[in-house]
């Protein structure tokens, strides 16, 4: 795979975690969880174009106006079918931090233990959550959450990745002027993929791994 740098015992130690959480049984109440963010950038079109009509595209001027930069949070419960997304205008740690307080600890209170899937940005690393939360809500968020990190430069086994491409897919790649616009298109999708509890099929097991990866699990 292209995409997959250096094999080493670290990656194959993180990768056999996640392909276990996605393909074994977890203790009743335990539930996985993963999570992304992407930026997408504000694009305004001064010169305005045509609307679609019967038999034609909508169509726009070329000339585009750069409006900022917003970053998307996207957490997903993937065996379940809710995702939620929320739009905001920077991605600091006390950003991420706040979005993951708000996901695990009260959209998702019912769930007895949350195992969550992220990636090695360092405003993901527990020591930047428990800085910002501080001692007492860093106990509370972490006798509850467990974070799983995917191998350095290997986020393509994070399935937050798979839910921001059909976010991109169904709205975000066209050309978006402001944030209030942005935020009703983001609504929109993930409204729709909620009503019906749009789940993740995922088919890249410990098998699949080995038969992949030979060298890394000495089967060569």
């Amino acid at each position: 795979m292209w995409c997959v740098p250096k094999l080493t015992p670290e990656f194959r130690k993180r990768m056999d975690d996640l392909l276990g959480l996605y393909t074994e049984p977890l203790p009743p109440g335990h539930e996985v969880h993963n999570f992304d963010e992407t930026p997408k950038q504000l694009l305004s079109t001064p010169h305005g174009g045509r609307p679609p009509k019967p038999g034609h595209a909508r169509r726009l001027d070329h000339e585009y106006k750069r409006e900022g930069t917003r970053n998307i949070f996207v957490a997903v419960a993937p065996f379940r079918g809710t995702r939620t997304v929320a739009v905001s205008a920077r991605r600091t740690t006390r950003d991420t931090a706040d979005f993951l307080w708000d996901y695990c600890t009260i959209i998702n209170a019912k769930a007895i233990h949350i195992h969550l899937v992220l990636d090695n940005l360092n405003t993901h690393m527990e020591s930047a959550l428990r800085k910002e939360f501080g001692e007492i809500k860093s106990a509370h968020f972490f006798s509850r959450v467990t974070l799983h990190f995917t191998p350095y430069h290997a986020s393509w086994l994070n399935m937050a990745e798979l839910e921001i491409n059909c976010l991109k897919t169904q709205g975000l790649k066209q050309r978006i002027a402001t944030e209030r616009a942005m935020r009703t298109i983001v609504r929109t999708i993930v409204r729709e993929r909620n009503n019906r509890c749009a789940t993740i099929s995922w088919g890249f097991t410990k098998t699949r791994a080995q038969e992949k990866f030979p060298t890394l699990y000495g089967t060569n």
